[in-house]
């Protein structure tokens, strides 16, 4: 289990330098390798899962909570935005870096790819797979889902660190906090989280930037 889990993160850190390092930016279409990368992960997530996830339970409610989480989240980054930018004077063109990636594709194309399988996919992966996973191996330790909660969300901070951008390595770590946080207190909630986070990548590439 741990040999797996140390090779999917292995992977999805090479994906990432891939994806978000300047030595290799325009390489490819971002939104489709980062799509291939999704893809990639949550084979990896299927096939070495430790167990079955389980059914998903009141499934209205899951799509209205990750609604509600994607929103609240959206609210968050827009105060924090705004917030860093007056302390920052580096805040707001490393965010602007980040939006300069909305190329490659229409607007429409690239919501779709972020609602059906990049959002669902890195959620499913992170959450679903390695957060779960963890918990796994930590059993019969002090405290096993908090160790799993907090490595988790560091380990999904630091992939972004290729970019070389600190607005998003601190943005992948905030949201993968609220993220994590969820999924400790209520693992069942993994659908909502799913939800949220597809509908959360839309708002902030696509439908409401920040």
């Amino acid at each position: 289990m741990k040999q797996r889990l140390v090779a999917a993160l292995v992977v999805a850190a090479l994906l990432w330098f891939y994806m978000f390092s300047p030595w290799t930016a325009g390489l490819t279409n971002f939104w489709l390798t980062m799509t291939v990368s999704a893809v990639i992960l949550t084979c990896l997530a299927l096939s070495f899962s430790p167990e079955k996830l389980p059914k998903v339970e009141r499934p209205l409610w899951q799509v209205l909570a990750g609604i509600l989480i994607a929103l609240f989240l959206w609210g968050v980054f827009w105060v924090g935005d705004k917030m860093s930018s007056w302390f920052f004077d580096f805040a707001r063109p490393e965010v602007d870096a980040i939006y300069s990636m909305k190329t490659g594709l229409p607007p429409a194309a690239i919501a779709a790819l972020l609602l059906l399988v990049i959002g669902p996919a890195e959620e499913f992966f992170w959450r679903g797979y390695v957060q779960r996973t963890m918990e796994k191996l930590f059993d019969g330790e002090k405290r096993p889902r908090d160790k799993a909660f907090v490595l988790t969300a560091v380990i999904y901070a630091l992939v972004h660190v290729w970019s070389l951008n600190f607005m998003l390595v601190m943005a992948a770590l905030v949201a993968g906090c609220v993220w994590g946080l969820l999924y400790r207190l209520r693992p069942r909630m993994l659908p909502a989280l799913i939800v949220s986070h597809a509908l959360w990548d839309a708002l902030v590439f696509v439908w409401m930037p920040i």
